[in-house]
């Protein structure tokens, strides 16, 4: 598979936000609020999740939440995380981008740093090198970094799942996402220009109401005065 085309941001009409944090902290309810509330401003706006927002990404999507390629190891785990986010970033985010378009993306390169990289012990060395190939300049514009608990997390995501089977990585003990917590953080501390921590220990509508006001300040600010 061939790495994809960079595409400059100064050049890309549209503005890409990711959400990033451990397992139940509420991701996809805050990506469904921002898409209703972008879009109620009449703006284009396009929902996606990672692994997967591309058919052959959502193939291998089913292959790394069963946990097929863990036993390969965290390398191999992240180059095909990698790989389905090639084919995501080239068949939907970057000609979304492109058309002038928000792409809001549940989970993105963060993850892979954050679980592979500190939670696998890959080197910052290793994880740089594959973003490269794999993101380019295609980096979010803006970060959220939903912040909860661990046993929280976790206590939501089981009452999310119910009786279905939990996937590879919910299945991992209490340390593991406790930790987990930490690599998120660490990250947004480090990309401050990017990443924004939210606390997400509180009702949905109060995070969505701080979330709102970043873009606004952020990014709609900015297309207000291009």
């Amino acid at each position: 598979m061939n790495a994809p085309m960079p595409v400059s941001k100064s050049a890309r009409a549209g503005r890409f936000i990711t959400f990033e944090g451990g397992e139940g902290a509420g991701k996809s309810t805050q990506v469904r609020k921002l898409v209703e509330a972008l879009s109620a401003r009449g703006l284009e706006t396009v929902a996606t999740r990672e692994p997967g927002g591309s058919p052959n990404a959502e193939e291998l999507r089913k292959a790394l939440l069963a946990g097929l390629v863990a036993p390969l190891g965290p390398a191999a785990e992240a180059m095909i995380f990698s790989a389905a986010r090639i084919d995501h970033l080239d068949i939907l985010i970057k000609p979304a981008l492109a058309r002038g378009a928000f792409v809001v993306c549940d989970r993105f390169a963060d993850s892979t740093r954050a679980y592979q990289g500190a939670l696998g012990s890959l080197s910052d060395e290793f994880i740089d090198g594959l973003e490269r190939v794999t993101v380019g300049d295609n980096m979010p514009d803006l970060t959220f970094m939903l912040d909860v608990p661990a046993e929280e997390g976790l206590a939501r995501a089981g009452k999310r799942r119910g009786d279905e089977a939990v996937d590879r990585f919910e299945a991992e003990n209490i340390d593991f996402h406790r930790k987990l917590r930490e690599a998120f953080r660490d990250i947004a501390e480090r990309n401050p220009q990017r990443c924004v921590i939210i606390d997400a220990t509180r009702p949905p509508d109060d995070v969505a109401a701080d979330i709102w006001r970043e873009v606004e300040t952020r990014l709609l600010g900015q297309e207000a005065s291009a």
